[in-house]
């Protein structure tokens, strides 16, 4: 079954675990309904693509208000494409959310126990992972390119949870809309380190078409590292919405040649009134 439902034409949810746990707000956002113009047409979250700021505040005020999340409650993230995740506390609320400036510096993965906080990380083709272990009322999320991907960031998830007492089978991740195995080809290079990160695993997320080229399904990946971390594979949901495919829908890095906006993930618990 598809996670991510189209709530309205700015984001999906994952409203299975909003309907499951009540005061959860979880989804990513669409390229629609938002004041950026040009390449960046139209809900570009991204502050570093070179899109003028006004726009994207604009763009994340509006998001703060469909979903009911002050965006002065996000953080956000310089993401670099490696594996450093960071706990969040209240006192760290608002770094990431208004400029990109006073982003968490090589971050690209989050988490938190407390509510009225906002994870949030942008996206154009690479892989949004969404965590949640329910009995401790822990949440996370990671951005998982190829190179954080064969670095294991989902692994490190897995292990920096355990840290704070948690197992592996308490854990549910969604793998979320990102580029297709159909759409993302890559070179050996890559595919050596696809392999470092597959030593005794069988089953192999990529296909050669031609000499030195492959089809590469990065979500399947994810969920192979997941599975290896000992996350069980009925707590794993993935989608089959792609970034590239869905033109009208989505941002993407590659069939764009990179002059695109950006995607939000987010996920954060709302804070409970007495």
């Amino acid at each position: 079954m598809e996670p991510f439902v189209y709530e309205n034409e700015s984001y999906f949810l994952i409203e299975n675990w909003m309907e499951k746990y009540p005061g959860l707000v979880t989804g990513i956002t669409t390229k629609k309904g938002g004041s950026s113009t040009g390449f960046f047409e139209n809900l570009n979250m991204g502050y570093h693509v070179g899109d003028l700021k006004e726009a994207v505040c604009s763009n994340r005020n509006k998001l703060a208000n469909l979903i009911q999340f002050p965006v002065k409650h996000w953080v956000g993230a310089e993401q670099t494409h490696e594996t450093l995740i960071r706990k969040i506390t209240s006192a760290d609320r608002g770094f990431g959310a208004d400029s990109y400036e006073n982003a968490f510096k090589g971050t690209d993965g989050f988490y938190t126990d407390e509510e009225g906080i906002l994870l949030t990380l942008c996206y154009a083709d690479c892989v949004p992972l969404f965590f949640i272990a329910p009995e401790y009322r822990m949440i996370g999320a990671a951005h998982a390119g190829w190179k954080g991907t064969v670095n294991e960031i989902a692994q490190k998830m897995v292990e920096k949870w355990g840290e704070e007492g948690i197992l592996p089978n308490q854990i549910f991740v969604t793998i979320g809309p990102s580029i297709c195995e159909k759409c993302y080809i890559v070179n050996d290079y890559v595919i050596n380190f696809v392999e470092k990160s597959l030593v005794d695993v069988e089953e192999k997320p990529y296909n050669l078409i031609k000499e030195g080229q492959y089809t590469l399904d990065l979500r399947k990946l994810n969920k192979i590292i997941l599975l290896k971390a000992c996350v069980p594979e009925e707590n794993i949901q993935m989608t089959k919405l792609c970034s590239s495919c869905d033109q009208f829908e989505f941002f993407s890095h590659r069939r764009d040649q990179g002059k695109t906006g950006r995607m939000l993930s987010y996920i954060g618990w709302k804070e409970t009134t007495e």
